[in-house]
């Protein structure tokens, strides 16, 4: 294993730089916690559709969802970073002491995601009741979201946070500046938020096309882990901010484009109140007692 310094001051301690090989192991643990939490989420999503708002789910309720869904989405690509400072602990702490500073690292990250979530519920709480009062408000706003989804990606910010994320090493030196008995935390919510940062943008498209709708979860967790890791996420992440431009365009002509920013349609209702109507009974036969 080779050894990392960055001089800043009085210096940063040796950062642990980690081959594949031994990556693999930890990055196996995250894979396996990610695929419980997909479950989890596909299990809650059956029978719940991809209506609008949070589903009627509370608040609490809502936010256990919401950091299994972040558990599921976001830890294959934070796994570089979770698993770096991982090690780093591992080197310096034993037993009892150890679980806890990497328990107190995970719980950071999710704090900040939890953080997140409380506004996204707002948002979704508010967009429900939109939908109710002014249907084609809620179409207008569907069509603005996927627009600021998509300038978002081709943000300087963006860009910035993106680097963040996708440079774990560099992440590790600066965290080395990070003391006290909270300092796992510190770090886990400074990623954590940095990671908000550069996915907010792709998350809210949720708001538009279902919160628990599970294809539009798989394909926006495939684009923030090729963002992250592979060489050219860059590419990718300009790729997909166009892609949600054009798609604001279309939907400003097909709504059924933003299926969580639409009230139940006339057509299901019509068949509502056929089901209800009494059936008419067949004319009887006047030669059948002959």
């Amino acid at each position: 294993m080779t050894q990392a310094a960055h001089a800043h001051g009085g210096g940063h301690q040796a950062v642990p730089v980690l081959s594949t090989r031994q990556l693999a192991p930890a990055w196996a643990v995250l894979t396996a916690l990610a695929t419980l939490g997909w479950i989890v989420t596909v299990q809650q999503a059956r029978g719940m559709g991809v209506g609008p708002g949070a589903m009627g789910l509370a608040l609490p309720a809502f936010l256990a969802l919401w950091i299994v869904m972040m558990a599921a989405m976001m830890f294959p690509s934070v796994a570089p970073v979770a698993i770096m400072w991982s090690r780093s602990i591992v080197a310096r702490s034993t037993g009892a002491s150890r679980a806890w500073r990497i328990g107190t690292f995970v719980a950071g990250y999710l704090i900040a995601w939890a953080a997140f979530g409380v506004v996204a519920f707002a948002a979704l709480v508010a967009t429900e009741a939109l939908v109710d009062a002014s249907p084609d408000a809620a179409h207008w706003l569907g069509v603005a979201i996927f627009v600021v989804a998509g300038a978002y990606q081709l943000t300087p910010l963006k860009s910035a946070c993106l680097r963040h994320c996708r440079s774990p090493l560099m992440s590790l030196l600066h965290y080395g500046n990070y003391k006290g008995t909270w300092r796992d935390l510190r770090v886990g919510v400074h990623h954590g938020m940095y990671c908000v940062g550069c996915c907010w943008g792709l998350m809210i498209v949720l708001v538009a096309v279902g919160v628990m709708n599970v294809p539009a979860m798989i394909a926006l967790a495939a684009v923030i882990f090729l963002e992250k890791l592979w060489s050219r996420g860059w590419m990718l992440t300009r790729i997909v901010g166009i892609g949600f431009l054009v798609i604001a365009v279309w939907a400003a002509f097909n709504p059924n484009l933003l299926p969580a920013l639409q009230p139940a349609s006339s057509s299901d209702q019509t068949m509502e109140q056929m089901d209800q109507q009494p059936q008419p009974q067949p004319a009887s036969d006047p030669m059948g007692g002959m």
